[in-house]
């Protein structure tokens, strides 16, 4: 079976772990060309080298997608190495909780930052090689289908007590997507979402088995206690949270041709949750 991406140049960002990972690696697979993006060195270098030891193309591209420079780099970092790029996932995220009667300002904004502003600074970044690319395609009497595949949440969609920060990030992706079908339709870019509800990663993980992260300079508390955890499998159709590769599954068919008339839609990947 002819691979579904083959040669193309993909962009997936926070793919060091998790459901970013678990898509790199198959993407990977399907004959991707895929910058690996992650913040923190290690877990960026090792899915490249898994990825290459499958006999796939891979490089690591390191850093904040919050920081400035950041989108003009990893966008030259994929163009330098392939001169092309035909897919963004926008993935990297964490969350920050609070009521928000507690809520910093630091806690709010953060979460804009990495959830609404890097995917936005990454797609306009990467205008040149959708927009200007696609007329000279056209002008050619070619088409050529892009990609652009942003991640939500379920928290986006219908709230999420706690999350008030992350909740409205992930509620503007939407706005972002929807709006992105509609700017750059006319050059063959696909843009969609996927909203999440619980997928297992080390977000979602047992609180009481996790470690927190380091954010804004600040302990960032992140799981969920395992007491909720089994309330929620009590909710959920399927009976239990999804798996990072059944995650990564939603995001292939918006970055595949399978999609190519597909356009500023949220596909809710709950295990029946949004029922």
């Amino acid at each position: 079976m002819e691979q579904m991406l083959k040669d193309r140049v993909a962009i997936i960002t926070g793919s060091g772990r998790g459901i970013g990972q678990a898509a790199a690696k198959l993407f990977a697979r399907e004959g991707a060309k895929v910058v690996v993006s992650d913040i923190d060195q290690e877990p960026a270098d090792a899915t490249v080298e898994e990825i290459k030891a499958a006999g796939g193309e891979a490089i690591a591209y390191v850093g904040d997608a919050t920081a400035e420079g950041f989108a003009d780099g990893i966008v030259k970092a994929a163009a330098d190495t392939w001169g092309a790029i035909h897919i963004i996932v926008n993935n990297a995220g964490y969350t920050w909780d609070g009521v928000i009667q507690k809520m910093t300002d630091k806690q709010w904004q953060a979460m804009l930052d990495i959830h609404v502003t890097a995917p936005f600074r990454i797609i306009r970044a990467a205008a040149p090689y959708f927009r200007d690319a696609a007329k000279k395609e056209m002008a050619e009497g070619k088409s050529v289908a892009r990609k652009i595949v942003n991640i939500s949440s379920m928290a986006g969609t219908s709230g999420n007590a706690g999350q008030v920060n992350y909740s409205a990030a992930k509620a503007a992706i939407l706005g972002l997507t929807r709006t992105m079908a509609k700017e750059w339709g006319r050059f063959n870019v696909q843009a969609n979402a996927i909203a999440y509800g619980w997928i297992e990663t080390r977000l979602t993980q047992a609180k009481e088995q996790t470690e927190d992260l380091e954010r804004e300079g600040q302990k960032v508390a992140i799981g969920i206690p395992e007491a909720q955890r089994q309330m929620m499998k009590m909710v959920i159709p399927l009976g239990r949270p999804g798996t990072p590769q059944e995650a990564a599954n939603a995001i292939l068919f918006f970055a595949s041709p399978l999609s190519d008339y597909v356009s500023g839609q949220v596909l809710l990947v709950s295990g029946g949750l949004s029922l």
